[in-house]
């Protein structure tokens, strides 16, 4: 079964074109090689699509590493 981590790291490596990237959730843009601000709004454009979500401006500016986006992702649909 895929897991939510799995599916958000299938989009980090497709968004970053970077099959071997392995996201942890302690990891925040520094770690990610392209990570700039055109990249993190595909990013969330792509987690947006692919989950069915929307963040709010506030959820965005909360996100500090991509464990805390994926908990965020977990919280809005904790059975996908």
């Amino acid at each position: 079964m895929t897991t939510i981590r799995d599916r958000l790291e299938s989009i980090f490596r497709k968004v970053f074109d970077d099959e071997s990237l392995d996201v942890q959730p302690s990891m925040t843009a520094n770690d990610v090689s392209g990570w700039d601000s055109f990249s993190h709004v595909n990013l969330i454009l792509a987690v947006e699509s692919e989950f069915a979500i929307k963040f709010s401006t506030s959820e965005l500016l909360r996100f500090k590493s991509i464990g805390d986006l994926l908990t965020s992702v977990e919280e809005k649909c904790p059975r996908r």
